[in-house]
């Protein structure tokens, strides 16, 4: 019974007592709790996907080999055009625009109507040779509305009190 509690005793030093043995144990427990962290290997987490859904990144080959000759025309004429424009008394906007393409040529022209009341027109054609080329002009004559300040009555006093 008398060695049991002289090993309590000197468990009890060596714990309370000793600051540099309390630290020597400390650095064992986190070495220890490192090397099984380590063990344990990369736990993945749950990653939002589409919609939100909470499921794992998982990846999967979709490769499919095709023998033979696939059909189909892949190179396919460049042609296209349009063309729209906007009119709005109420807002003040007023723009158009058009393009065409035929082949690697491409030609349009945009119109927008300036703040100051010109109206800003850009004609522009791109190919292989030349690049992109754009012309502006300004239609009309820019117009500044004059802002008087707005004159405030001074306040009378009536008296001091």
């Amino acid at each position: 019974m008398e060695d049991l509690s002289t090993v309590r005793g000197s468990v009890y030093f060596l714990l309370k007592k000793s600051k540099v043995v309390t630290m020597y144990l400390l650095h064992v427990c986190l070495l220890l709790t490192t090397c099984v962290i380590i063990e344990a290997g990369y736990i993945g987490y749950p990653r939002e996907g589409y919609g939100y859904y909470p499921g794992y990144v998982t990846y999967r080959n979709t490769y499919k080999d095709y023998s033979g000759d696939i059909q189909g025309n892949y190179y396919a004429y460049p042609k296209y055009n349009y063309d729209y424009s906007v009119n709005d008394p109420h807002t003040g906007d007023h723009k158009t625009a058009w393009e065409v393409r035929d082949g690697d040529v491409v030609r349009g022209a945009y119109s927008l109507a300036e703040a100051d009341g010109t109206t800003r027109l850009v004609e522009y054609t791109a190919d292989k040779l030349n690049g992109f080329q754009a012309v502006v002009k300004r239609i009309g004559q820019p117009h500044h509305t004059e802002v008087y300040p707005k004159q405030y009555e001074t306040v009378r006093t009536y008296g001091y009190h």
